[in-house]
């Protein structure tokens, strides 16, 4: 689907906010162009942390079946839309994600994915959504990206078609041979030795009061940004995990935050996508709520990224992985 493709009245319907490091496209249409998906409920206010985008969640009528009786009722569903990244014209991937944030979460999958290797290889972000509401026809979004002639070359080279899943990172890969299993090195900046020593235990205590979509519906993930004390800086959320962290990725690229000054937290379990996301921007820690798999622990070792699971305000499980991990310490 092209620029040109048909929205809702012949035209697609165009929400282009540029980025505010990117120049603006000179026959870029307005920013208030008509946007017709589902309008958020009085509840189902936006995390004051993320930014701005659709509701996240609808409210739909169900019948809530419980001991023999049953009650008609609204309740709040997340949703999931097809998102299609199509960089230079070309579509390169289609991923299953929340429909909010979705230019900070199209920069994010730039920057982790190594389709580029920084913010300013990224010329222009323009953000199309196609919904139509009372419809069949299924809602989805295009975010189109105009990368750099070369991060366009080298794309072209390595180019693998995902069928993007919400709970799956690495869905296309054409070979073994094609997973990136060679992280990049953290870089030892003190950081973890600065870091306070009920900083996780903040953040887990922290984390609920900036998941209002996951409070709503019960089934979204969270990534947040920490400082070294714990609090939370940034917070998004969506229903696929690796979707989250992008979006936050992306957000702190955007600001130009120094991403080796702070730490991640996950409502998931660590995954070695999302260890490998996090190493390739030079995140010092990742913390998650749930267990651990092999290859997270082994990719944070080689990357010398310190990662915690089972992140609760009494407690966790460090797994020795840093580059200056010291067993017992913080």
């Amino acid at each position: 689907m092209h620029d040109d493709a048909p929205g809702l009245d012949g035209a697609p319907c165009l929400n282009s906010r540029p980025n505010p490091h990117l120049p603006a496209a000179p026959d870029a249409a307005p920013s208030n162009a008509p946007n017709a998906a589902p309008q958020a409920t009085p509840n189902a206010a936006p995390n004051p942390l993320a930014t701005e985008g659709q509701p996240g969640a609808i409210e739909l009528r169900v019948h809530r079946h419980r001991g023999g009786a049953v009650e008609t009722l609204t309740d709040h569903v997340g949703q999931e839309w097809p998102v299609a990244l199509v960089f230079n014209g070309i579509s390169h991937a289609v991923m299953m994600c929340t429909p909010r944030d979705l230019e900070a979460f199209a920069v994010g999958f730039a920057i982790s994915e190594g389709i580029v290797a920084r913010n300013a290889d990224i010329q222009d972000i323009e953000v199309f959504w196609y919904a139509k509401p009372d419809s069949d026809a299924l809602p989805h979004a295009e975010v189109h990206l105009t990368v750099v002639q070369q991060a366009f070359v080298e794309l072209k080279e390595k180019r693998r078609a995902l069928a993007g899943r919400s709970g799956c990172g690495v869905c296309g890969i054409e070979s073994i041979d094609l997973l990136d299993l060679e992280p990049e090195i953290v870089p030892d900046t003190g950081f973890l030795t600065r870091l306070a020593p009920d900083a996780i235990a903040r953040a887990a205590r922290e984390l609920p009061q900036h998941q209002a979509l996951t409070k709503l519906t019960g089934g979204l993930h969270a990534a947040a940004w920490c400082d070294a004390n714990g609090a939370i800086l940034r917070a998004f959320e969506d229903v696929g995990r690796h979707n989250a962290l992008d979006k936050l990725i992306g957000q702190l690229v955007i600001e130009r935050a120094d991403t080796q000054q702070g730490f991640v937290f996950l409502s998931s379990r660590a995954s070695y996508e999302l260890v490998r996301k996090a190493a390739r921007v030079g995140i010092p820690m990742v913390a998650t709520i749930s267990a651990p798999s092999t290859l997270a622990i082994a990719i944070a070792k080689r990357a010398g990224l310190r990662l915690v699971s089972f992140c609760r305000e009494s407690g966790y499980v460090d797994y020795d992985t840093a580059q200056n991990a010291v067993p017992g310490a913080n």
